[in-house]
C-alpha cells in the first residue's frame, strides 16, 4: 500500500471527474460543519497531500498535524504547505504521540487501508482528548464487499489499491465501547445523481452492478 500511494502521488492531486474525491469533499464538509475547529489541536490521519487542507485551516485550528504511511503524499504536501507539520505512520498506535494530544481527529478514505482497525482506533481514542472529536470518511463496505476497488491510473496501465472490509456497525461499536456517541452521520449511495461519472468513464456496466448500493459513509463521533 505505502509503495501504491508513493505513485499515486504523482497526479493525486490532478484527477478531475474522480467521483470517491468529490462525493468525500461533500460529505466532509457537512461533518466538519458540526464541530468547532477553531483553536483546536487537530490531526489529520490519513491525510495525503492535503487535498482537506484548505476547507480545515479555514477553521483556524491552532495547530494541523499530518500523518500518512505513504512518504510521496507528505513530500506534495509539504510543497503546498512549506511549514506542516508532518508525520510518517509507521505502526497503528502512535508510541511517539503522548495520551490526549488532540482535540480532534479527521480521517478521510484511510480506515479501509487499516488491516488492524480496532488496535488503530484504540489508539486514536488514547490521543484524542475529553470532549474530542473524531471524523471518519470512507469508502462503504458494502461496496467493498461487493468488488468496489481503489484504483488509479500509472504509466498507462491500473494501479488497486488493497482494501479491508470493515463494517459500519463494528466501527461504530468499537468508538461506542471507548466512550464516544454518535454525533452525525452521512451516506450516499450510487444512483442517478451519479450516472453521470460512470458514463463519462465508459463505465455504465459498473454503475449497474452497483446501483443502489452505499458508495461512502462519514461518520462524526464526540468523546464523553
Amino acid at each position: 500500500m505505502v509503495e501504491a500511494y508513493n505513485l499515486w502521488a504523482e497526479n493525486y492531486d490532478s484527477q478531475p471527474g474522480n467521483l470517491m474525491l468529490d462525493l468525500d469533499a461533500i460529505i466532509f464538509s457537512k461533518l466538519l460543519d458540526g464541530l468547532r475547529l477553531k483553536d483546536k489541536q487537530a490531526a489529520d490521519i490519513g491525510c495525503g497531500t492535503g487535498r482537506h487542507w484548505p476547507r480545515i485551516l479555514a477553521e483556524n485550528p491552532a495547530a494541523l498535524t499530518g500523518f500518512d504511511v505513504s512518504p510521496g503524499m507528505l513530500s506534495k504536501l509539504r510543497i503546498k504547505y512549506p511549514k506542516a507539520d508532518t508525520a510518517v505512520i509507521t505502526n497503528n498506535r502512535f508510541h511517539a504521540i503522548a495520551d490526549q494530544s488532540y482535540d480532534v481527529i479527521l480521517s478521510t478514505l484511510t480506515v479501509a487501508h487499516i488491516r488492524d482497525i480496532e488496535e488503530a482506533l484504540r489508539a486514536w481514542c488514547r490521543i484524542l482528548r475529553d470532549g474530542g472529536d473524531i471524523i471518519i470518511t470512507d469508502f462503504h463496505p458494502d461496496a467493498l464487499a461487493m468488488g468496489g476497488k481503489r484504483t488509479f491510473s500509472h504509466k498507462n496501465g491500473t494501479r488497486t489499491v488493497q482494501n479491508f472490509v470493515h463494517p459500519v456497525e463494528m466501527i461504530k461499536d468499537i468508538l461506542l465501547g471507548n466512550g464516544f456517541d454518535v454525533a452525525a452521520e452521512q451516506e450516499r449511495r450510487v444512483d442517478d445523481s451519479v450516472r453521470h461519472y460512470y458514463q463519462e468513464q465508459n463505465a455504465l456496466h459498473v454503475y449497474e452492478k452497483f446501483k443502489d448500493c452505499p458508495i461512502i459513509y462519514g461518520l462524526h463521533f464526540k468523546k464523553q
